[in-house]
């Protein structure tokens, strides 16, 4: 859901941005118990009592699109402003926003729910930098609980081009009904558990997987989905882009995706589908809960890891659910992936302090706490608001989703498409070239090669 690419002269602030946010090991910051963020502060939505209307462009999903119901309360507090939704399919969310933009339609807010993200952005211009509404407004970070290590991923060069106002992490949900009727343990939440690997996932996942002519006898052990193609090599301790990715504004010098080592992490993977037959392929998932549709939610796959967007609406899921950590893949140090979401305000905003009011009001406690019943399950960044996050599943234990969240925080690594650099055409290529591994009809021997050619092509672009 989001990318970074920062130019060379920001190099060492976004390497120092990086480490800040692996060494992040749980939410931690805001205000001491009983105060209360200053919502009132700059309430009037800006300097002028003219009224105005800003435009907040989202993707069109009932995990986003909740923000409508928010729209009049707020504008009751903030006479002056009024709140227009615009919103996009994911598919076409990108495309869209640079089509408002041309026309001289930019939205005041947005943020990076499409394939690319901030890196992309920002290195377009498209970003407004907020230090002169922060300082004119004194917004403080920790006024609405917000870990400053969050706000360092959207500050370049001390200037800040995003406010966080969600945090997912890659975790593993399971179907307890399914691993009930094999009689198989369910796994554990605590990411200190040794034992909890992927071969050990494998091994549980062939209990519960039996594969049929019959698609309605069909289930799945397994769905395996750590973060985007490009990136899962990764989960196992190879890293496909050069170092100096990381220091150079998403900009690898070199990639290694046809290394033997990245070949030898793609090969597990799927395997999975086409050696061990405990995952689903992607034309099964297809035909049992349509085009873009999760198998997961049918009941028929065991276990799915997968971002923490999963776990929103799973009080609506047909069985019983639970949260574990994601299994050791052989990285000591990663295991999980940040999607930190922020809300931007696009440099076209005709108002851009009206816009801010709006921002601050998204990440105030009390809306953070609304939030997350209004989308279903979206995880707040405002750490107070974390601990009602926790216990809003209904059937899970509210100490297993906080292990498991602050787990993955401990040993995540942020999505490389928040900082690599032309990613959404990175990650178009990645689906259609390895199409043909998870039909069976190409091996990754084959396909890897290709995928190495065009990813330095599109990042000399």
């Amino acid at each position: 859901m989001k990318k970074r690419r920062i130019k060379k002269t920001y190099a060492l602030l976004l390497a120092f941005s990086m480490l800040v946010v692996l060494a992040l090991s749980g939410c931690t910051g805001g205000k001491s118990a009983g105060e209360v963020a200053p919502e009132g502060k700059g309430d009037s939505g800006g300097s002028s009592g003219e009224q105005v209307t800003i435009t907040h462009y989202t993707m069109d999903s009932e995990d986003r699109t909740f923000i409508e119901k928010l729209v009049p309360d707020f504008e009751a507090k903030h006479p002056n402003i009024k709140v227009r939704i615009e919103k996009a399919p994911y598919e076409q969310f990108d495309s869209k926003l640079q089509t408002l933009i041309a026309g001289g339609k930019s939205p005041d807010v947005t943020s990076h729910y499409g394939y690319g993200g901030f890196a992309e952005y920002f290195n377009k211009d498209m970003l407004l930098d907020m230090n002169d509404i922060i300082k004119e407004d004194g917004f403080k970070a920790s006024d609405y609980s917000i870990p400053e290590d969050l706000m360092d991923i959207y500050t370049i060069k001390d200037h800040v081009y995003g406010i966080p106002v969600n945090m997912y992490v890659t975790l593993m949900l399971y179907n307890k009904d399914m691993f009930d009727a094999a009689n198989v343990p369910y796994p554990p939440s605590d990411y200190e558990d040794k034992s909890w690997t992927f071969d050990k996932m494998v091994e549980e996942a062939k209990k519960m997987t039996h594969v049929s002519d019959d698609i309605a006898k069909t289930q799945y052990g397994v769905d395996f989905t750590w973060s985007e193609r490009d990136m899962r090599p990764l989960y196992f301790g190879v890293e496909p882009y050069s170092q100096d990715t990381w220091t150079n504004g998403g900009v690898p010098s070199e990639t290694h995706f046809d290394s033997p080592e990245v070949m030898a992490t793609y090969n597990k993977l799927f395997d999975l589908i086409l050696k061990d037959k405990v995952s689903p392929t992607t034309e099964w998932s297809k035909s049992v809960a349509g085009q873009n549709g999760d198998a997961f939610v049918t009941g028929k796959v065991g276990m799915t890891v997968s971002g923490s967007w999963s776990l929103a609406g799973s009080n609506d899921f047909p069985f019983e659910v639970g949260v574990a950590a994601v299994p050791a893949g052989g990285n000591d140090k990663i295991r999980s992936v940040l999607f930190v979401d922020p809300l931007f305000i696009l440099k076209g905003s005709k108002h851009p302090k009206e816009a801010f009011e709006w921002i601050k009001y998204l990440v105030s406690e009390e809306v953070q706490e609304k939030s997350i019943d209004l989308s279903g399950g979206n995880p707040p960044v405002n750490t107070k608001a974390a601990e009602v996050y926790y216990k809003h599943f209904e059937g899970i234990d509210p100490e297993d989703v906080k292990k498991v969240y602050e787990g993955a925080v401990k040993y995540g690594f942020e999505s490389y498409n928040h900082l690599i650099t032309n990613y959404s055409q990175i990650n178009d290529m990645f689906i259609n070239e390895m199409q043909p591994i998870d039909t069976g009809h190409k091996t990754v021997e084959e396909v890897m090669p290709t995928i190495q050619k065009k990813v330095m092509e599109i990042i000399k672009r």
